[in-house]
């Protein structure tokens, strides 16, 4: 039984951007992770190691926010997403977006953000 398990939402004040002021002050940045995987066993059996444990997925997307300063909101989401694949073999994909709330474009601007897509098949 193919399923979707879902973050949403994830919250961080982190040293990201292009702009050394980024780096410097910090901002908030939100991400949202969504992997695919057969629950069948999980759901059988009501067992957590048969699935993704996400508060363990919130671990790793907190530590990539937290211990690096990264310049592109794509190399958040593509470290997310490679971390997750790397520690769930039952996962089959993963797509990670990550979110930048009133980013400095020079002007009003909700967010930018990028969502990315890693399969099994394309790592």
């Amino acid at each position: 039984m193919l399923a979707t398990v879902r973050l949403v939402n994830s919250v961080f004040y982190a040293h990201h951007g292009v702009m050394q002021e980024e780096h410097r002050i910090g901002g908030r940045f939100e991400v949202d992770v969504a992997m695919d995987l057969d629950v069948d066993a999980a759901a059988k059996e009501d067992d957590l190691t048969q699935t993704v444990d996400y508060e363990r997925v919130y671990s790793f997307i907190k530590e990539v926010m937290l211990a690096n300063k990264f310049y592109l909101i794509d190399k958040i989401a593509y470290t997310i997403a490679h971390e997750v694949l790397d520690h769930y073999s039952k996962g089959i994909g993963v797509d990670v977006t990550v979110r930048k709330p009133n980013p400095p474009v020079g002007g009003p601007c909700d967010r930018a953000d990028v969502t990315y897509r890693a399969s099994r098949d394309s790592t």
